[in-house]
C-alpha cells in the first residue's frame, strides 16, 4: 500500500488554479515532488501487484503535452509508475521519457519512414511504429492517452494489439461518434473529452482526472480470477444458426466456459482477438458467415484476415459453414442497386439478407479451404449437406442445393486432409440436434488429447 497525504492548501482547487506557470513546469519535470505534504489527512491506495508494471501515457507531446503530463501526475500521485511516450511527428524537442525517434525506430522501414513532410502518412507510419514498440515492452500494466482524431488514431492502434485484459483508456474528441475504427475487437475504454483536448480547464481537468482514476482502478484492482476455472471455448452464432449453437453450448457447458460471439464482423474479430490473447482453449466456429459478407460484398465482413490467427496458435479448431448462404445489408432500401435483382429476404425491418450465388459459394469454399490448411492446431470442419441456415432448407427462401454444392466441391478440392486435419460431410441440416452432437464429438476428439497432454 502507498500512504498518500492530502494537503489542506490549494490542492482542492482546480489544477489550472493550483500552479503558476513556473510551478507547472516543475510539475512536468518532477511530478512526484508535488505530492501532498504532511499536514493533511492520510488515506491508503493500493498500488499495482508488481512495481515492474507501468502505465504508459502516450500521445503527441508537442501539442498535448500539458494534458498528457496532467495524466501522468494523477497516476503518480495515486502510487503508479508512469512512462511517457511521445508520438509526435513534428520533429520538435520532446520532454517525454521515450522520444519519438525511439518509437519510430520500430517501424519496419526505420525512422525515416515516419518523419515525412506529409502529415497523414507520418501519422500512419508512427501508428505502425508504436504498435511494434508497445509489443516489445514487457512492463505494460496499462495504456492511456488523450487527443483528437490524429492522436486517437496513433494511440488506439497500439491499444488494439495489446492482449484483452490490459487496461486501455482513450480520452478523445472522437469518442461520441462511430468508434469502431478505433476500438475494433479490443476492450478499449473510450471517454469523450467534452471540450477539445486543449489545455487544462474546469472541464478537461475533471475528465482527465476521471480517466486517470479509472486507469488506476483497473490496474490496482485487476481481476485475477479463480485458480481453477473451466477451459474457455469461443463459439460463433448467427440468428439463423442459433438452435445449433445453443445445443452445442448445452452439451458442453458443464465442462467448459462457452463464450458465444455474434458473427457480425466485429464478433468474429473479437473471438479471434481473445484467441490471440491466449484466453481461449479452442473454438467451435459454427457460423463463418462473415466470410460470405467479405466475398459477396455484405456489410458484416470481418475482413480478409478472418481465421488467420489460428495459423499461429496450437489450439483445437472445429468449424462449419453456418449462414454461408447469405450476405447481410441494412434496411431493404440500403441494398446497393446492383444487388436488387438478386434473391433478397427481409429478415426484419433493419436487416436484409441476400442469397449467395454458386460462384460466390465456390470462392468461399476455396477461401476457407486455404485458411484451414494453414491452421497450426488440430482441425475438424463439418459440412451439413442439407442446409447451412434456418432458411436454407427445402421449402425456405434460400434453399439452393446447387449453390451449396458449389461450396462443398470447392472446399473438398482445396482442403488437404491428414490425420490432424479432417473434413467431414454429414447428411444433416445445420440446426439438427444430431449435427450439434457431431460438432461436440469432433471437439472431444481433438480437444481431449491436448488437454490430457497438458495435465500429464
Amino acid at each position: 500500500m502507498i500512504r498518500v497525504q492530502r494537503a489542506h492548501s490549494n490542492e482542492d482547487l482546480p489544477f489550472s488554479q493550483q500552479l503558476s506557470k513556473s510551478a507547472y513546469q516543475h510539475a512536468i519535470d518532477a511530478p512526484s515532488e508535488i505530492s501532498a505534504k504532511a499536514t493533511g489527512k492520510i488515506f491508503d491506495f493500493p498500488v499495482s501487484a508488481s512495481s515492474s508494471q507501468a502505465v504508459y501515457v502516450a500521445g503527441t507531446f508537442d501539442t498535448k503535452g500539458k494534458e498528457l503530463f496532467f495524466l501522468r501526475q494523477c497516476l503518480e500521485k495515486l502510487g503508479l509508475r508512469a512512462v511517457t511516450v511521445d508520438l509526435s511527428t513534428s520533429g520538435r524537442p520532446s520532454p517525454a521519457s521515450v522520444h519519438p525517434r525511439e518509437v519510430a525506430r520500430y517501424h519496419p522501414q526505420g525512422e525515416k519512414a515516419v518523419f515525412s513532410s506529409d502529415r497523414g502518412s507520418a501519422v500512419t507510419a508512427m501508428a505502425l511504429a508504436f504498435e511494434q514498440f508497445i509489443q516489445h515492452r514487457h512492463d505494460v500494466g496499462g495504456l492511456i492517452s488523450a487527443g483528437g482524431s490524429g492522436g486517437t488514431t496513433l494511440a488506439t492502434a497500439a491499444m488494439r494489439v495489446l492482449p484483452i485484459g490490459i487496461p486501455k483508456v482513450m480520452v478523445s474528441t472522437m469518442a461520441s461518434g462511430d468508434t469502431k475504427a478505433y476500438v475494433g475487437p479490443s476492450d478499449i475504454c473510450m471517454m469523450y473529452s467534452v471540450t477539445d483536448v486543449q489545455g487544462i480547464n474546469r472541464i478537461s481537468e475533471k475528465v482527465l482526472s476521471n480517466a486517470a482514476h479509472a486507469m488506476a482502478g483497473m490496474v490496482t484492482h485487476s481481476h485475477r480470477g479463480a485458480d481453477a476455472v473451466k477451459p474457455a471455448i469461443g463459439l460463433t452464432m448467427f440468428g439463423v444458426t442459433t438452435p445449433c449453437v445453443q445445443a452445442v453450448t448445452k452439451l458442453l457447458e458443464a465442462d467448459y466456459d462457452c463464450l458465444v460471439f455474434h458473427a457480425t464482423g466485429t464478433g468474429g474479430q473479437s473471438m479471434e482477438k481473445l484467441a490471440g490473447s491466449h484466453l481461449l482453449n479452442g473454438v467451435i466456429d459454427v457460423s463463418t458467415t462473415e466470410i460470405a459478407d467479405e466475398i459477396a460484398g455484405g456489410v458484416l465482413s470481418a475482413g480478409p484476415t478472418r481465421m488467420d490467427i489460428f495459423a499461429h496458435l496450437d489450439i483445437p479448431y472445429v468449424g462449419s459453414c453456418g449462414a454461408l448462404d447469405m450476405a447481410n445489408f441494412g434496411a431493404y432500401d440500403s441494398v446497393p442497386e446492383k444487388f436488387k435483382g438478386r434473391v433478397l429476404y427481409r429478415h426484419n425491418p433493419n436487416v436484409t439478407l441476400m442469397r449467395t450465388t454458386a460462384d460466390e459459394c465456390r470462392q468461399m469454399g476455396e477461401f476457407i479451404g486455404h485458411k484451414l490448411n494453414a491452421i497450426k492446431g488440430p482441425v475438424r470442419f463439418l459440412v451439413p449437406e442439407k442446409g447451412f441456415s434456418a432458411i436454407d432448407q427445402a421449402g425456405h427462401p434460400f434453399h439452393d442445393p446447387q449453390a451449396d454444392q458449389a461450396f462443398i466441391s470447392a472446399l473438398q478440392s482445396t482442403f488437404k486432409s491428414s490425420a490432424k486435419h479432417k473434413l467431414m460431410r454429414l447428411p444433416l441440416h445445420i440446426n439438427d440436434e444430431a449435427f450439434a452432437q457431431a460438432l461436440v464429438n469432433a471437439w472431444h476428439e481433438i480437444a481431449l488429447p491436448q488437454e490430457n497432454s497438458k495435465t500429464a
